[in-house]
């Protein structure tokens, strides 16, 4: 992660085929990771439960309150002056297109057990989509950069304001009945490994 939101401003833009080929699979794997979620009922992520609770309310799907919650994160960058880029913008459009598109086509699971099993496909389809995006270095994510920018500009915790927004969110999307769960317990324990294991594995 750290070396895509280190990346230089302009090179974000100027993206080679092979970035190509690592970020829009990586971003479409993501946003499926986070389709099989929702449909295993067990917790979804963070983010996802806001998106979720969102389209309880609205006549918006999940995958179109999660372009515009996107959308709304990133216009936070505008006081912390970061600099979005060809992967930043991406990753709004692209894993909300993927949630849209893959949701329908997953059937719900029955019983418990393909619940846990549909739940851990997506957290390892979640690792291995951002190992991909993360490597094509073309720009952070719009919940990334937020992160990096608040800690840069007031010199907060890095770990401390991941909480802190993971948890704000998680909250709000629970109020607005966002599905929270053990499966939101162990995508935060898991989401880590995975992560690492798939940008391992790209480095192999």
């Amino acid at each position: 992660m750290t070396r895509a939101v280190l990346a230089p401003a302009a090179s974000r833009w100027r993206a080679r085929p092979a970035q190509l080929l690592r970020l829009l699979p990586g971003l479409w794997l993501f946003g499926t990771g986070e389709a099989l979620l929702v449909s295993a009922g067990l917790g979804n992520t963070p983010w996802t439960v806001l998106a979720q609770g969102v389209s309880l309310h609205t006549p918006l799907s999940i995958g179109a309150a999660t372009l515009v919650i996107g959308v709304l994160v990133l216009c936070g960058w505008l006081p912390l002056h970061e600099r979005p880029g060809l992967g930043t913008l991406s990753n709004v459009v692209v894993i909300s297109l993927a949630i849209d598109v893959m949701l329908p086509l997953l059937a719900a699971p029955s019983s418990m057990a393909v619940r846990a099993a549909v739940l851990l496909c997506g957290i390892l389809l979640i690792g291995a989509g951002s190992g991909l995006y993360l490597s094509a270095e073309l720009g952070p994510g719009p919940r990334d950069g937020w992160m990096t920018g608040l800690h840069r500009r007031y010199g907060w915790p890095l770990p401390a304001v991941r909480f802190g927004i993971e948890a704000g969110v998680l909250v709000a999307g629970w109020t607005l009945g966002g599905t929270v769960g053990v499966g939101t317990v162990v995508f935060a324990l898991l989401i880590g490994p995975a992560v690492g294991a798939g940008v391992k594995l790209l480095r192999r």
